[in-house]
């Protein structure tokens, strides 16, 4: 009856309406068409919709629930509503919500009800400057920690223990390159000393000599793996005593006198000796027969017109002359050293030390000789000047006890007796290290802990004995390192290392005892365990989140302020 009055009465209604809820007009009713239930609820404040929903509108909810004709019935029951309620526009968008509600539920759509990320309609927001100059700088700043925290995530930490060495096996192997600057190759002897009473002389397993020339470089023919190998003496000749009755043939030569020999003589055999040498004294008579046999033979060949061999045969003291021995550098006695023009010719002689063994030898000499007057000059300079330079690269790796010991590079020979002045041990460490090496693919993974980059603190030091009877002697302590090593997708494993802490030494010697390089060990009960930490992924991506959440928050209540700050501002 009421929606078939006039225009006048529904003027007066609208009035009457305005008057009874404070002051809001209502809309006329064919203008709910155009007015949307989101338009309605952004009108409404949670205090008012409360109130409304426990007092005006809980009686009309449950009868406006039978309408099954959609907007169409809502419209109809809100302009009914309106007529009896004074807060008309609440009634309605409480009913259209429990409406809606109901029938969500009723058709399956109840899972939206648990939504925490309810959206907000486009024409309910607005955008200011401020806000996407803030938003702008948050995506930078976010960008920003992102990239700071993808770092910390790549990067690892080297943490570090300390442990009782658990290590089982019973051998350790030593690596070793020396390279010895005044000792020949065959006169170097690699000795393993240790508690347990393990004396390995002269070790020669695992173990390479090289012979170096004068600018330090390896004979790679001639000079590898020289050793010493057993000759053969004369035992048959008479006492010296007899064979000097008819004179002496092999004279000695005194030091003033040695320079002015060598110059009269082309060609001089020169047997450099020691009266305390046991060798010498068994090569003293077969040098005198040697001396009288090459006169015979000159005086054969003089007689019948042969070739003669005009070699002179000497000795000399190096006793009663030390200074000669010394400019010569004679290390050992014997030394048998030929000269032509009043230099060294060669290198010393090391064979069979019998009368048929030296006469083969000068005849090769002096054939040699006459045979170089037809070379080229550049041919015959390069035969006079090969010498053999005192120097020796030891290398390889020796197996010893898991207990303290040494190992040592001592000049020693079979077939002589080494002179202590000369014995001359400065060296050089090319390398040092325990373990078996490693291979290649877990070197580039143990590379990245500083403490296997440091497990090598002698290489390449030099060491250089200023004065007789001395050498020097190298103390280290060996510590087990276990480096735990694996990738991101491979299983951790252990490689087993060894670091270093050494300390060298001088030591002096006795004036009859012959020097030696000593490299002393001791292995430390203790183990350091060394591996590498990282960030676990779950770790990255809490921190992401709370980079991308934190940043949010925090400029949303930045913007907020800013928002009141500058309406407040527009309003004054």
């Amino acid at each position: 009856a009421r929606a078939s009055q006039t225009s006048s009465a529904g003027s007066t209604r609208s009035t009457f309406v305005r008057g009874r809820s404070g002051g809001r007009a209502l809309p006329p009713a064919f203008s709910l068409a155009r007015t949307t239930p989101a338009q309605w609820s952004a009108r409404l404040s949670p205090s008012v919709l409360r109130l409304v929903s426990l007092t005006s509108c809980k009686g009309r909810r449950d009868e406006l629930f039978s309408f099954e004709r959609g907007t169409e019935a809502l419209l109809l029951a809100w302009y009914i509503v309106a007529l009896d309620k004074r807060l008309s526009a609440v009634c309605f968008f409480l009913v259209w919500r429990s409406f809606n509600t109901k029938k969500e539920m009723s058709s399956g759509g109840g899972l939206k009800m648990v939504d925490f990320f309810r959206k907000i309609p486009t024409d309910l927001t607005e955008t200011t400057v401020i806000g996407a100059a803030l938003s702008v700088a948050a995506m930078v700043f976010m960008f920003l920690l992102f990239l700071v925290e993808l770092w910390a995530f790549l990067a690892t930490t080297i943490e570090t223990g300390v442990m009782l060495d658990t290590n089982a096996e019973t051998l350790l192997r030593i690596n070793f390159n020396v390279t010895m600057m005044e000792l020949q190759c065959d006169f170097a002897a690699v000795d393993v000393v240790d508690v347990l009473g393990t004396n390995s002389m002269n070790v020669t397993k695992n173990v390479e000599k090289w012979q170096l020339d004068d600018t330090g470089k390896r004979m790679i023919f001639q000079g590898r793996n020289r050793e010493q190998r057993d000759i053969a003496h004369d035992s048959h000749h008479p006492g010296l005593e007899e064979l000097h009755r008819n004179g002496v043939h092999a004279p000695e030569i005194p030091e003033k006198d040695f320079d002015t020999y060598l110059e009269e003589n082309p060609y001089v055999f020169v047997n450099f000796f020691a009266p305390w040498c046991i060798w010498c004294q068994r090569l003293e008579p077969t040098w005198e027969a040697l001396a009288e046999e090459i006169e015979k033979l000159n005086e054969r060949a003089g007689g019948s017109g042969g070739s003669a061999i005009d070699v002179d045969v000497v000795k000399v003291d190096c006793v009663a002359n030390r200074q000669l021995c010394a400019s010569q550098r004679i290390m050992a006695f014997p030394t048998l050293r030929f000269f032509k023009d009043g230099k060294q010719y060669g290198i010393d002689y090391k064979q069979d030390r019998t009368v048929n063994a030296f006469v083969d030898f000068l005849k090769q000499k002096v054939e040699l000789e006459k045979t170089m007057q037809d070379w080229h000059p550049r041919r015959k300079q390069r035969m006079l000047d090969i010498k053999e330079h005192p120097g020796c690269m030891v290398s390889g790796y020796v197996l010893v006890n898991r207990v303290p010991g040494n190992f040592h590079i001592e000049a020693r020979s079979k077939l002589h007796n080494l002179n202590p002045t000369m014995t001359n041990l400065s060296h050089v460490v090319n390398h040092l290290s325990f373990g078996t090496p490693l291979a290649k693919d877990l070197q580039r993974k143990v590379a990245k802990f500083p403490q296997f980059q440091k497990e090598h603190p002698l290489d390449d030091k030099m060491f250089v004995n200023r004065d007789f009877h001395q050498a020097h002697h190298h103390y280290t302590k060996v510590v087990s390192t276990h480096f735990e090593v694996g990738g991101m997708m491979s299983k951790t494993r252990e490689v087993v290392g060894y670091q270093m802490l050494t300390q060298s030494q001088v030591m002096h010697y006795d004036l009859e005892a012959v020097p030696e390089a000593k490299f002393s060990y001791d292995l430390s009960p203790m183990a350091v365990v060394v591996s590498s930490k990282g960030r676990r992924w779950y770790d990255f991506v809490t921190s992401v989140c709370a980079i991308i959440g934190g940043t949010f928050t925090v400029v949303g209540m930045i913007d907020a302020i800013l928002y009141k700050i500058v309406k407040g501002g527009k309003q004054l």
